[in-house]
């Protein structure tokens, strides 16, 4: 078991690797359940959903089968799922997933998230996202959209195990880059000025309605967990999403815009992008 820095550690072998992992997920796991809201489901509900027939330039998939397959894929990486939560609306026809991670490295404060969703309505791809849960405030954030399944052909069903594959090697790096980032905010220093003007810019950029600045600045001036007292850009960061909790469906691109903005801040290269895995058709 090594200690990369007061937050991480890597466990290197397996008995140590149980051992800890037990102890993260009974002392701390992420609250998925609570960003569901109104439209949680159980799995049974959403494998009972209608798939509607294919048409000559449309070939939905179930819900359910974008779940299996994104779980065996995270199964061959070496990836363990352990806790999940699924919200269905508009009758069925768009879902949303999140799925708690686990690997060889264990954060104390914060867990990986995997966002999912899917439509049998035509509004968006299927897709898959990096995110993180933080434990105290059980406040989530996403960057880097990977999406499954932008050309519904006829071959999609015999093509999705490897294009789904190689969203979740993609998906690692994201993840990878997430830890970096969130090191990046905690070193950051922030006064009350450069604050404020985070505030009204990720209005700008489209991170935060304009209504919400001021819950915005109040938990940025009077934090509700200690754990967000010191005055860096990761507190200011937390600020938001503990504002923006209860909106999942407009959660992944909020908080993508919101880690642009703040990455610019915090001088790192390049923002948060969006990845496309185009479809592509296998002779």
């Amino acid at each position: 078991m090594e200690l990369i820095d007061n937050n991480t550690l890597v466990v290197t072998d397996e008995i140590s690797k149980k051992h800890m992992e037990g102890a993260i997920s009974e002392a701390k796991r992420a609250n998925l359940v609570l960003h569901a809201g109104a439209a949680l489901a159980s799995r049974d509900d959403v494998a009972t959903v209608y798939t509607p027939e294919p048409t000559e330039t449309w070939m939905p998939i179930s819900h359910i089968s974008l779940i299996e397959q994104v779980e065996s894929a995270l199964a061959a990486s070496n990836l363990r799922v352990v806790g999940q939560a699924h919200s269905l609306t508009r009758e069925g026809k768009r879902y949303f997933g999140l799925m708690e991670i686990q690997n060889g490295q264990v954060s104390i404060d914060y867990s990986w998230v995997l966002g999912l969703r899917n439509s049998h309505d035509q509004s968006f791809p299927g897709s898959i996202v990096a995110g993180a849960n933080v434990f105290v405030c059980d406040n989530l954030s996403f960057s880097g959209e990977i999406k499954l399944t932008r050309k519904h052909t006829k071959f999609i069903w015999r093509d999705l195990p490897q294009l789904t594959e190689r969203a979740i090697a993609r998906l690692v790096s994201k993840w990878h880059d997430q830890d970096k980032r969130i090191e990046a905010y905690r070193g950051f220093d922030l006064k009350d000025e450069r604050a404020h003007d985070l505030v009204i810019r990720s209005v700008d950029v489209g991170a935060l309605p304009p209504s919400k600045i001021p819950a915005v600045l109040t938990e940025w001036r009077k934090p509700r967990h200690e754990e967000f007292e010191p005055r860096t850009l990761w507190s200011l960061f937390n600020s938001f999403t503990e504002v923006l909790k209860g909106g999942l469906i407009a959660l992944p691109k909020r908080t993508e815009a919101l880690h642009g903005l703040f990455d610019s801040a915090a001088g790192l290269a390049g923002a948060a992008a969006i990845i496309d895995t185009e479809f592509t058709k296998v002779e």
